[in-house]
């Protein structure tokens, strides 16, 4: 297949699950398909990231794009300015009629097959009625997000305005599915969501997978029986969340069992007052973005997974399993992974609970090694990127073949109601 693939990023630095999952299932079908890369630009990238893109491409196409630094006065003003758009601020910053016509010229210049839209924001540069198959790539149920962001908000100012982000994304997100031949979720949870919500009748779930050669145990790292660890970025409200949350609730409660109990927090982007606990609590270490997660995970006793907030599926829980990390999430943290409480990890939601399986697990070894291998096994089997990679390019395949038909029988391809709430060309 000749694939036109759109995103909102250079994938390098590779640092993220959007980026990774994407990495990963590009650089597997880029060995049996022809991939042009089409993204947006802001400029944030990696020096060598135009040139590492031949890593999981044939053709790079960008276009220079700007967004507001988070927390920026610009930022707040965008974010006011949102109030009477009918677009959701996630969605609205990533409209680039730059974008919209490199996807026309290339359409009609290329043979292409197949249009895939990875994430759902770059679906608001898509023009209507193109004359080739489309996906649509959902790594999560976005307005499930922005629904759950609104629910654990307490500050009334705050929870008025997510409720507002809720239902703009859950009508752009339901008009957006619709338009396209085809959707791939990355769960069986998320499939069933989008048809129920969203009325979807083509729709398929490819799993997540890990790179079970890269996360494997060296040995090289003296383990500390006391220290936590969480991965994850940052930038990204859901593991902010967690990490607050974690930090204010939870971990007080495991320091009144377990004194000398550390977290260590990885991911790029730490909040300003994650930064500052980390200063003044010596329990709290904060790293920053690394370069290889792999050893602080490895030192770590227990991998948390603290969410309270997300969607689509966890790939840090794949890479802990593979390191062979006994785990303690939340049941939304390890929401759409086929694993089960009890055996490749422990599930709890409440603070106590939480707490209460972390320390079982700090304080029996041998139970903890156990779920560890056992989690190794049952992610090495059926996860890799290879089988995953394949499951996709069949639901990219039977778009292909089912275009026409589809769009016979259908008539409309829900291209009127999405133009509506984009507000036209402009």
């Amino acid at each position: 297949m000749r694939i036109l693939w759109l995103k909102t990023e250079l994938l390098h630095p590779v640092d993220k699950g959007g980026k990774i999952r994407t990495f990963h299932m590009l650089r597997e079908l880029k060995r049996e398909h022809h991939v042009t890369y089409l993204t947006l630009d802001d400029g944030s990238a990696a020096p060598d990231a135009a040139e590492r893109a031949q890593e999981y491409c044939h053709e790079l196409v960008r276009v220079e794009h700007r967004t507001r630094a988070k927390f920026s006065a610009a930022f707040y003003g965008e974010l006011a300015a949102n109030l009477i758009s009918p677009l959701p601020y996630f969605m609205k910053k990533y409209k680039s009629q730059g974008m919209r016509r490199e996807i026309e010229r290339l359409v009609a210049a290329d043979n292409f097959d197949v249009l895939v839209c990875d994430f759902l924001q770059p679906s608001v540069n898509v023009p209507p009625r193109l004359p080739l198959a489309t996906v649509l790539f959902q790594h999560n149920v976005e307005a499930m997000i922005w629904k759950r962001h609104y629910e654990v908000q307490s500050n009334p100012l705050k929870r008025s305005y997510l409720y507002g982000q809720w239902r703009k994304s859950h009508a752009y997100e339901r008009a957006a599915c619709r338009r396209f031949d085809h959707v791939v979720a990355v769960s069986e949870e998320d499939r069933e969501t989008m048809e129920r919500a969203y009325g979807l009748k083509s729709v398929s779930d490819v799993p997540t997978g890990v790179d079970t050669e890269f996360f494997r145990p060296r040995g090289a790292e003296r383990r500390e029986p006391h220290n936590l660890v969480f991965t994850g970025s940052m930038d990204w409200l859901p593991n902010e969340d967690a990490i607050q949350f974690f930090t204010k609730e939870i971990m007080p409660r495991i320091k009144q069992q377990i004194p000398d109990a550390t977290l260590t927090v990885v991911g790029r982007n730490p909040y300003a007052s994650l930064v500052e606990l980390g200063k003044r609590d010596p329990s709290i270490i904060v790293t920053g973005r690394v370069e290889d997660v792999r050893p602080y995970m490895e030192r770590a006793a227990v991998y948390v997974v603290p969410l309270r907030v997300g969607g689509g599926t966890r790939l840090k829980i794949y890479e802990a399993m593979a390191m062979e990390k006994p785990i303690v999430s939340t049941t939304i943290g390890a929401e759409g992974l086929p694993v089960s409480n009890g055996r490749e990890l422990l599930l709890a939601d409440t603070a106590e609970a939480f707490a209460a399986a972390v320390i079982g697990v700090l304080t029996d070894e041998a139970s903890a090694r156990e779920m560890g291998e056992r989690a190794a096994t049952a992610v090495r089997e059926r996860f890799s990127w290879d089988k995953v990679s394949e499951a996709f390019a069949e639901s990219c395949a039977r778009a292909v073949a089912s275009r026409k038909a589809t769009r016979a029988v259908a008539g409309d391809d829900g291209s009127g109601a999405l133009e509506n709430l984009l507000g036209g060309r402009g």
